[in-house]
């Protein structure tokens, strides 16, 4: 990942640690993480208008095809987090997500968008995932032939 990016447009999504989220030490499991950088990144297309159900009604998948992620401190019970989502490649054909989970104080307000280098709040986790899109039969598929008005919105996004 690039790390040297200093003007990233980052989708927020705020959410609180959930009992049954954590583990016996108290602490966020580490495989939630995961799950919530899924619905950072659900939540970023839906943003940039179209649920991942409508794409997949009009045919196009966009499966995981490699993922990193790098524990830095752990969530606890009721902690108020932020999951922030930047697109970090764009192609027709493939996107790679930036991910980063961030616990912030009560009292800060968070916006849907935040443009920066960094994100607010106090990195926990950080990581990413690569996608291909696919059509209904697995094959690698365009989405600038198949969805062009997403595939517009999202690369403007990538910008």
């Amino acid at each position: 990942m690039n790390e040297a990016v200093t003007d990233r447009l980052w989708h927020l999504h705020s959410l609180r640690v959930r009992y049954q989220e954590t583990d016996q030490m108290g602490v966020v499991f580490h495989g939630n993480y995961l799950t919530w950088f899924e619905i950072g990144r659900t939540e970023l297309v839906r943003h940039y208008g179209m649920s991942y159900r409508s794409i997949e009604k009009r045919g196009m998948l966009l499966p995981v095809i490699d993922l990193d992620c790098s524990y830095l401190s752990p969530a606890r019970y009721d902690d108020l987090l932020i999951i922030c989502t930047t697109i970090e490649q764009f192609s027709p054909i493939r996107m790679a997500f930036r991910s980063e989970v961030r616990r912030i104080r009560e009292e800060e307000a968070v916006p849907s968008e935040w443009r920066g280098a960094e994100a607010p709040g106090e990195l926990l986790v950080k990581g990413g995932t690569r996608h291909v899109w696919v059509n209904a039969e697995w094959r690698p598929s365009r989405l600038d032939k198949a969805i062009p008005e997403l595939y517009e919105r999202l690369k403007a996004a990538a910008r």
